[in-house]
């Protein structure tokens, strides 16, 4: 087959590859052909008819969704036959269809109306009733309006294809088929994908209903802060209220995918329980404070304890929460001002042991980005649970198998939902990812030790080994299971698989990869240099007027021993909530011991949305703005650096981090510690920091996703026993599920009604597995 096609649409000759369909070719060069059912990356429907075109030397109107592009054709979208042919697909799609543009949610954003205004008649023929149906509300956020629905069976294939879901079907024969859940409710995962991807206003979202038009709103795109992926959200705000998220206009690297929490889980901006001004602790009670007072307190209260103590007796934690130039300017705070590498954060991927293990073998181009999932032939993932934890992580894997082919291996502990997808797995005992791993990189035990301790067959584990080595450039996505000396392990392993295969570690947050990237760390500066490295330092100390510590810091786990020891007696939290109760029994006893540590320190300050159960202990509390009465940059698990756009003016009186650490800078004496915008920091960091190189504030304004770049350098590393240890300490965040991450979701009304479904979830992948 030629690897090109040369074609006439409309008298213009234009060339595309082959294979190309008719729709696609002439929409990449300007010219429009409408269409209800024709979705780019689903099956072809084929159902509304919308996209019939003239064809040279077939007897009758194609439709273009189908059609194949070959040399020679010659094809007319304008001609009179189309024109009447479009006319007459409107007329009976109207006919059942309620005439209620005015009170219709879609009103000025639907296709049909769109349409119909532009090829459909003015008048109808038909005098008959409506066949007519009654609305129902399939779940607790959506809505069915059945006598709108056109059949275009967009929805049935995004739950069935994307979200490989099933929810939906088609119901009934003839006039009276319907789309249906076969069920009472919607048995699905209430992502909200049918609402976005629906023409008309069929499905519709309980958040959105009867509230106001589209015209009416300003729209915001900027990044979900609830994982690690990194999803572009398009917030839809009026009289500085969020009203909806979405991302119809397919603009970010998720195009219009998002997951319920991406879509839903907004509404704890506007929370009543947002903190509303600082608090400060007086006689055993925390008081309203203004921002000065509350800022001269920690400021006075730092010096104090800093020269009793010494600038090691204070920490600091951040939060992948947290913007890349807030955690940035948090450790330049804790190096610079305070004098200690006391800094750190809750880790859930080892960032720091992949960049090692790479930059020692110099596979420089061996990182795996989000976008490139999608187009990998062979994809292997070890723990984790993409579906709840990395919700387009697995969108992508299961576009990689419908439109690439791609074969998965799924290495777990726990029959996770992808499996349904696996072309091999092995399903292991708890915790015996690291062994495996560690026995495909040296083999030093033999096959049936390795699988006995493993909990498999030695079959199975021969099979698929064997199946891998014959991947060629795979991609391996790893979870918190994989830590220190196993990831050295996996990079070993994987140098000796044909091609060239691509590794990515998946954390929980929304910014852990940039917290690491920033130096929130007590091992590492920004850039993944030591904190020991001579060159680094004097870079770093030249460029901020000052000198920094040379020694290693305490990690999370190692302030708060030193917390209960009263070696460590001033304490600075900015997003993170170390007290909050973990979903896991086993870590009770953990909680229960930072807590008692928290109690012991002279100074507690926090800086959160809410009063956590952190903040309720603090000696002050900093009301912080959310992502969306913010502006900054965040980097997802893949490296890619996107926009955080401010959407709303402050609620109550929240400030943003970045004004927070700058005012408490100046209050410590540091005066050339300027109010700048983050655009300002960001420049630094690209100046300082090598894998933000190629990241610049007109890159993001234009919507480009640069991606960072190895920056580590393996002739200054910390030995891998230290960062085996700190990767020890990393704490997997065990209260995630698809509707749950951590004290955020708690605030959400829509995630809470939701939370209930999640055990519904995981009976439905057990019970469907295969």
């Amino acid at each position: 087959m030629a690897e090109t096609v040369t074609l006439t649409i409309n008298d213009k000759v234009i060339t595309v590859p082959a294979g190309t369909l008719l729709i696609e070719a002439a929409r990449q060069n300007g010219i429009h052909i409408p269409s209800f059912c024709y979705v780019k990356d689903l099956s072809l429907q084929a159902a509304c008819r919308m996209c019939l075109v003239e064809v040279e030397k077939t007897p009758k109107l194609q439709v273009a969704c189908t059609t194949v592009c070959t040399h020679g054709m010659v094809a007319r979208t304008e001609s009179k036959p189309v024109i009447e042919a479009r006319r007459a697909v409107l007329e009976f799609l109207l006919t059942n269809h309620p005439l209620d543009c005015p009170v219709c949610d879609k009103g000025g954003e639907c296709e049909l109306q769109d349409m119909t205004f532009k090829y459909g008649p003015g008048t109808s023929r038909f005098i008959e009733e409506k066949e007519h149906q009654p609305e129902e509300q399939v779940s607790p956020i959506i809505f069915f309006d059945a006598p709108r629905c056109i059949l275009c069976y967009r929805c049935v294939r995004i739950c069935d294809e994307g979200m490989d879901v099933k929810a939906l079907e088609p119901i009934g024969r003839g006039v009276k088929t319907i789309i249906g859940t076969g069920h009472d409710t919607l048995d699905c995962e209430d992502c909200g994908n049918c609402i976005d991807i629906c023409p008309v206003g069929a499905i519709t979202s309980e958040e959105y209903r009867y509230k106001t038009r589209p015209w009416e709103l300003k729209y915001y795109g900027t990044v979900c802060t609830h994982c690690s992926n990194g999803c572009k959200t398009t917030l839809s705000v009026r009289n500085n209220t969020i009203i909806r998220a979405n991302n119809r206009d397919r603009t970010g690297m998720n195009e219009d995918f998002l997951c319920v929490k991406g879509r839903f889980g907004f509404d704890y901006v506007g929370s009543s329980d947002r903190l509303k001004t600082p608090l400060v602790r007086r006689q055993e009670r925390l008081e309203p404070a203004t921002w000065s007072e509350a800022v001269q307190f920690v400021a006075d209260r730092l010096g104090e304890i800093r020269k009793a103590g010494g600038p090691d007796s204070i920490g600091a934690l951040g939060s992948p929460r947290l913007t890349n130039e807030e955690n940035y300017l948090l450790q330049k705070f804790m190096r610079l001002i305070v004098g200690t590498n006391n800094i750190d954060h809750h880790r859930t991927g080892d960032y720091a042991s992949l960049e090692a293990a790479l930059a020692r073998r110099d596979r420089r181009e061996a990182l795996l980005n989000v976008d490139q999932i999608k187009e990998a032939r062979n994809i292997l993932v070890i723990g984790d649970d993409p579906t709840t934890q990395q919700p387009l992580v697995a969108f992508n894997i299961r576009f990689a198998v419908r439109r690439r082919g791609a074969r998965v291996f799924i290495i777990n502990s726990k029959r996770i939902k992808l499996l349904r997808k696996a072309a091999g797995s092995l399903l292991l005992t708890a915790g015996k990812e690291a062994e495996l791993v560690a026995f495909l990189a040296h083999h030093e035990k033999s096959l049936e030790q390795a699988a006995a301790e493993i909990g498999e067959t030695p079959e199975a584990l021969k099979n698929f080994e064997m199946e891998l080595r014959g991947a060629e450039d795979l991609a391996i996505l790893f979870g918190a299971e994989i830590r220190g000396n196993a990831v050295n392990d996996l990079v070993e392993w994987a140098t000796t698989l044909p091609g060239a295969p691509r590794l990515m570690a998946l954390s929980d947050f929304a910014n852990s990869r940039g917290a690491m990237d920033m130096g929130v760390s007590p091992l590492w500066l920004p850039g993944y240099a030591p904190v020991h490295d001579a060159h680094t330092l004097e870079q770093l100390g030249r460029a901020w007027n000052g000198t920094l510590p040379n020694r290693k810091g305490l990690s999370q786990p190692e302030m708060f021993k030193a917390m209960g020891e009263g070696t460590l007696k001033g304490m600075l939290i900015f997003g993170a909530n170390p007290a909050e109760p973990s979903a896991n029994p086993a870590d009770r006893s953990v909680d229960n011991d930072a807590v008692a540590a928290l109690k012991k320190l002279e100074l507690l300050v926090v800086s959160d949305l809410f009063l956590t159960e952190t903040a309720k202990l603090a000696d002050v509390v900093f009301p912080a703005a959310s992502f969306a009465e913010k502006a900054g940059t965040m980097t997802n698990c893949g490296g890619q650096v996107q926009r955080l756009q401010r959407a709303l003016l402050p609620l109550f009186d929240a400030r943003p981090d970045l004004a927070i650490l700058t005012e408490l800078a100046r209050a410590c004496g540091a005066l050339d510690w300027l109010h700048v915008p983050w655009t300002e920091v960001l420049k630094e960091i690209a100046r300082l920091h090598p894998g933000y190189a190629g990241v610049s504030v007109s890159s993001l304004m234009r919507g480009e996703i640069p991606c960072t770049v190895l920056s580590a350098r393996k002739e200054a590393w910390p030995d891998a026993g230290e960062l085996h240890r700190l990767a020890a300490s990393m704490r997997p965040n065990t209260s995630r599920s698809l509707y749950a991450s951590g004290s955020l979701a708690s605030h959400s009304p829509t995630l809470v009604q939701l939370q209930p479904r999640a055990a519904v979830q995981e009976a439905f992948v057990e019970k469907y597995q295969m």
